[in-house]
């Protein structure tokens, strides 16, 4: 007989949205059921921001190594062993998966069951042998690598980010299908550990972002020595006796590449398959499950979070729609998203940081009525002082300094989003940031001497300097 658990919430994936609200609901006194079918933790911790991160790092310290020279130090080749590169990107996982685990959550009260999760009807779940009947289900089954159709791919041995992690010896040759935000981390990244890179985009590299900020990071990548073809398609690729061969197209002419391995990161697909949606009257398509404001799906007895909804596809956009169901499930407030003051990192050197509108996205709405203020890392002394000089930041205002938008690539862009997201969201002035205080001498000067150009037309104006003229004629 089937064992049947009749949970306040029943949570269907065990990633970084779904444990953040099986957490949060159990200790609050929900009674929580999570079902998970593969790793705790899901593609963040196993196969992708911890991982690729930890990559990463390796790959900076690398670079650091051979780039010592600009410091007055004897720069060397560093030796690069994967199989230890393979064990610190482990240990890291390893460090880190105890907070995610079975142990942790049973320890909160959650029932955790290792299963597939099946929609059997618009109130229930099964999963193996037990059946739920929950008030509440929310779907956080995350997304999986998508592979393009391309002829020959079934018969060509490829990487995606659930495997590249367990290469134990380095690429010859890796070419990367794929330039957006993955694609490109882990190019430069396979690049500063010693291997040829080609990275192949169908359209324009990091084509989310600002081309003006991404233009800093594609020169970066091809003066590491990173082999950048955009606006191609590739036609076909093949396995050979030794390596593999990626046919591409470009204005009518074709090139053959031959490398050691390829990695596919060319988009995402939604984990829907074998949830049977259809029985819960879920509606969804090929993006994901379609949700409204409040994240609830065609079934309102059921929510779906982070990447299966096909929307912004981030662990803490994963983490903040958590927040926003634990509003509406346990306190019964009609909290709805909002991506207004949404930040994103990629993690490329140097990083790319954004919050708010794009310079493209602001004109679009009004038009001429915009300033745009820029400011270089290079005109910073920390910048200078570390030899960090590549990069820029770039804030949208309106003519009334509204802050609208600010985008930035530099050494830690990453951290100094912050005050922006902070300013956007709370509907900040460019006034706030022009005149607070930063310490120096530190890369968050950029912000406040960005923000202070706000004003430089006006403050040096002919008008200004009559004004100034005339009160220095006045006695004190």
């Amino acid at each position: 007989m089937a064992n049947i658990l009749k949970p306040d919430i029943c949570v269907i994936g065990g990633g970084a949205g779904g444990l953040s609200v099986a957490a949060a609901a159990s200790q609050m006194g929900a009674k929580i059921v999570l079902v998970e079918r593969g790793k705790m933790g899901g593609d963040c911790l196993n196969y992708g921001c911890v991982p690729s991160k930890a990559t990463i790092a390796a790959a900076h310290k690398a670079h650091v190594i051979r780039e010592s020279g600009k410091f007055g130090l004897k720069a060397v080749e560093p030796t690069i062993d994967f199989q230890d590169l393979h064990d610190h990107i482990h240990g890291i996982i390893a460090a880190i998966a105890p907070h995610d685990s079975v142990e942790r959550f049973e320890g909160l009260g959650v029932t955790v069951i290792h299963d597939e999760g099946r929609f059997t009807g618009p109130r229930e779940v099964a999963a193996g042998n037990t059946i739920i009947q929950a008030k509440k289900f929310i779907i956080s089954t995350g997304s999986s690598a998508d592979i393009p159709p391309i002829p020959g791919i079934d018969a060509t041995p490829y990487l995606t980010n659930k495997t590249i992690f367990d290469l134990t010896e380095a690429p010859d040759h890796l070419i990367v299908v794929g330039g957006g935000p993955i694609g490109s981390e882990l190019a430069q990244a396979h690049r500063r550990l010693g291997a040829k890179v080609t990275l192949l985009e169908m359209f324009r590299v990091l084509g989310k972002d600002d081309p003006e900020i991404t233009e800093v990071v594609k020169t970066r990548m091809i003066k590491e020595g990173i082999d950048i073809r955009e606006n191609i398609k590739i036609t076909k690729v093949s396995q050979e006796t030794e390596g593999l061969s990626v046919w591409i197209k470009r204005n009518g002419q074709e090139n053959v590449i031959s490398g050691s391995h390829l990695l596919i990161t060319a988009g995402r697909s939604p984990n829907t398959s074998g949830l049977d949606l259809q029985k819960a009257g879920i509606k969804f398509d090929c993006r994901g499950i379609n949700v409204d404001a409040r994240l609830r799906t065609s079934n309102k007895r059921v929510f779906a979070i982070g990447d299966v909804t096909g929307g912004v596809q981030f662990t803490h956009a994963a983490s903040y729609h958590a927040g926003i169901i634990i509003r509406n499930i346990l306190f019964k407030l009609p909290a709805k998203v909002n991506y207004d003051a949404f930040p994103w990192v990629t993690y490329t050197d140097p990083e790319i940081a954004h919050v708010g509108q794009t310079e493209l996205q602001a004109k679009e709405k009004l038009s001429s009525d915009l300033r745009i203020l820029r400011f270089a890392f290079a005109e910073t002394d920390r910048a200078q002082a570390e030899q960090a000089t590549d990069g820029m930041i770039k804030v949208i205002t309106d003519k009334k300094g509204h802050i609208l938008g600010c985008s930035m690539a530099g050494s830690r862009a990453g951290e100094l989003i912050l005050p922006w997201t902070l300013a956007i969201s709370q509907k900040m002035k460019i006034g706030v940031m022009a005149s607070v205080v930063t310490p120096y001498p530190t890369l968050s000067e950029v912000s406040k001497r960005a923000a202070g150009s706000f004003y430089t037309p006006s403050l040096f104006s002919e008008r200004t300097k009559k004004i100034v003229r005339f009160l220095l004629r006045l006695p004190f």
